[in-house]
């Protein structure tokens, strides 16, 4: 079925499918969809185990599809809408969500599943030549060369979804398409708020609870990518995406501290002129500009007030206090599987430190482990890339238990 076809399903509209619809980022794409039905159809929305909220969602928008990567959650799923009498089509498992991200009722695919499980689904949508919004970093860094390669062969079009790089991409020539080395372009700054613990000392750091991580002073994000951002790791993946996106190397892209959260990117060109992006910190608008672009639409956001804002900070960031940082340069900079194993072995880490087995300052030094002991490789291969993931997890899982038997035995 063509893409004109696909559109005359939905009367007209573009389908969209949802990758990840119970998170922050689903959530915050249906109410920009709910704002425009007369231009997107709900195609399809996938989950990994919330039912109740997936199940609302289905009730509200009545998608064509839906998947659940948890199989019992699907099954339960599926019961609850027949006796309601709604008729999406429920599936399970990675295989469901690849079908669903694949199929033709769906002309964009927003990929917002949390971490390397985003991977597979959201190269199925480009495998198929969608419109792909990446929310969803992990699969450029895991796997960017493939990744762009797959996509350049089945005309598949990547936007950037991250406040950061959608405010890199804003700030391009209008010709500007992904993987693509901008012309004129000297350097990109990708601003970082610097997290819930910008300020704090390294004691503090050695103290940091879950609850202290994830209390992202400007941004409502999940559990996860908010403690990334605490010890400043999504700001290192982000560097590692835009060198996908933006076809630069990592020398030439500056993380800049910005408290306020309001320049979201900025690009240098050769001329001495810098363009900025400037909006509330309301991920809604870097969604909606994807939806439509090259059009713009309404996003629900507040405009910004600059005389109510005042002033604008900038500082450089901390690589000592925050080491996450710094091994994401070197990650990019190496280039290969190594990215991937930085991904894989942060993730474990995360992980741990949220379910307490781990102090906040071991998660940099648990990635840092796995590194030296998983050495990076050539990322030609798919399957390459999921082996030394794997890999990296079991790495990451014997540094973090070795991390627990420091602390129970009171070494710091």
């Amino acid at each position: 079925m063509t893409h004109a076809a696909s559109q005359d399903q939905n009367e007209g509209r573009q389908g969209v499918a949802i990758l990840g619809s119970t998170g922050s980022i689903g959530m915050s794409t249906l109410d920009v969809l709910a704002r425009h039905p007369d231009r997107f159809a709900v195609a399809a929305l996938t989950a990994n185990a919330q039912v109740d909220r997936l199940y609302e969602q289905c009730v509200r928008f009545r998608p064509r599809f839906a998947a659940m990567l948890d199989p019992q959650a699907a099954r339960d799923l599926e019961r609850r809408l027949r006796a309601s009498g709604i008729p999406t089509v429920v599936s399970s498992g990675l295989d469901g969500l690849s079908t669903v991200a694949a199929d033709r009722a769906s002309d964009i695919v927003m990929a917002a599943i949390v971490g390397a499980a985003g991977l597979i689904p959201t190269l199925a949508a480009v495998k198929a030549g969608k419109r792909v919004l990446l929310a969803n970093k992990e699969p450029l860094v895991m796997s960017g060369r493939v990744l762009m390669r797959e996509a350049r062969a089945a005309g598949a079009v990547l936007l950037p979804i991250d406040s950061e790089h959608n405010a890199i991409f804003q700030c391009l020539p209008a010709a500007f398409r992904a993987g693509e080395p901008p012309a004129g372009v000297r350097r990109l700054f990708l601003t970082c708020s610097g997290g819930p613990f910008r300020a704090a000392s390294a004691e503090a750091l050695a103290r940091a609870t879950p609850e202290q991580a994830c209390a992202h002073p400007n941004w409502v994000m999940g559990r996860k990518i908010s403690v990334d951002s605490a010890t400043l790791m999504n700001k290192g993946l982000e560097v590692i995406e835009a060198c996908w996106l933006f076809g630069v190397a990592p020398s030439r892209i500056e993380v800049v501290i910005h408290p306020q959260s309001v320049i979201h990117s900025m690009v240098e060109y050769d001329d001495g002129s810098v363009l900025a992006q400037l909006a509330n910190p309301d991920m809604r608008i870097p969604i909606a500009h994807a939806l439509a672009w090259p059009s713009r639409i309404q996003s629900g956001a507040k405009p910004i007030d600059l005389v109510d804002l005042a002033r604008l900070d900038f500082a450089a960031p901390d690589t000592t206090r925050f080491p996450c940082l710094r091994l994401a340069y070197e990650a990019g900079a190496a280039g290969g599987t190594t990215p991937a194993i930085l991904n894989a072995a942060n993730e474990v880490a995360v992980a741990a430190f949220l379910e307490g087995r781990i102090p906040f300052i071991d998660i940099s030094r648990v990635i840092e482990t796995a590194l030296a002991q998983v050495p990076g490789r050539s990322d030609d291969s798919l399957d390459d890339v999921l082996a030394d993931d794997a890999r990296a997890r079991v790495a990451a899982e014997r540094a973090v238990a070795g991390a627990g038997r420091r602390v129970r035995q009171g070494v710091s």
